[in-house]
């Protein structure tokens, strides 16, 4: 058996027995994970696990999502191909190429210059041609633009204001919020200037995002 043959096995088998068993039955996000070869953003290192049910290194404390994490944002933010997203993290890339067959345009935005770099080879040879990369920290917000969606892809022990700003009417916020060892995967939608409807989905753990926002501390 050749080496893409074993490739897409592991594929199905991610697809069957990790994504669909976590309540991921959207055949358009299923059929991205055919479409989008994960194997081309993970570390050489690591392809072997590149289909694996689990969080693999990228360097300097980040980890790509474990699959089914993936999978199961990507079905919450239900995407349409005119919307606009804001993406806080790129890491390897693979998720914001996801992103951007879903969507109109993705920015993403990476404050490892390193990763940056990596991420925005790769994306480019994969053909992301409507994924923007920055360098930079988006922790409390990117730019003055708004959005129709905003991902973060590390943690943050507070969701900052700032973020609400760069939201359009009808958007949303898909963020881990919390500290260790507790974490929430929030689902934030604006309805009307100055409401929203928070969403608790599951609880996870991801590292944080460097310079995450975090609530003042009582002081002696």
């Amino acid at each position: 058996m050749n080496r893409a043959m074993d490739y897409e096995q592991a594929r199905f088998n991610m697809v069957e027995q990790q994504i669909r068993t976590w309540d991921v039955l959207d055949q358009g996000v299923l059929d991205l994970l055919f479409a989008v070869k994960r194997e081309d953003f993970v570390p050489p290192a690591y392809r072997s696990l590149a289909f694996a049910d689990l969080e693999l290194p990228l360097g300097n404390g980040q980890c790509m999502w474990a699959p089914k994490l993936e999978a199961r944002v990507l079905q919450v933010l239900q995407l349409k191909r005119r919307e606009s997203v804001l993406e806080v993290g790129t890491g390897s890339g693979y998720f914001a190429a996801l992103l951007g067959r879903c969507a109109g345009v993705v920015t993403s935005v990476e404050i490892d210059p390193g990763l940056a770099t990596r991420a925005a080879t790769v994306l480019a040879r994969s053909g992301a041609a409507n994924v923007r990369c920055e360098l930079g920290d988006g922790a409390r917000g990117w730019g003055s633009e708004q959005f129709d969606a905003i991902v973060l892809t590390g943690s943050t022990p507070l969701l900052p204001e700032g973020f609400f700003r760069q939201l359009k009417p009808g958007g949303r916020i898909f963020a881990i919020v919390g500290d260790l060892p507790v974490m929430t995967a929030r689902l934030v939608n604006w309805t009307a200037p100055g409401s929203r409807v928070t969403t608790d989905l599951f609880e996870t753990v991801v590292a944080p995002l460097t310079n995450a926002a975090a609530p003042a501390r009582f002081r002696f």
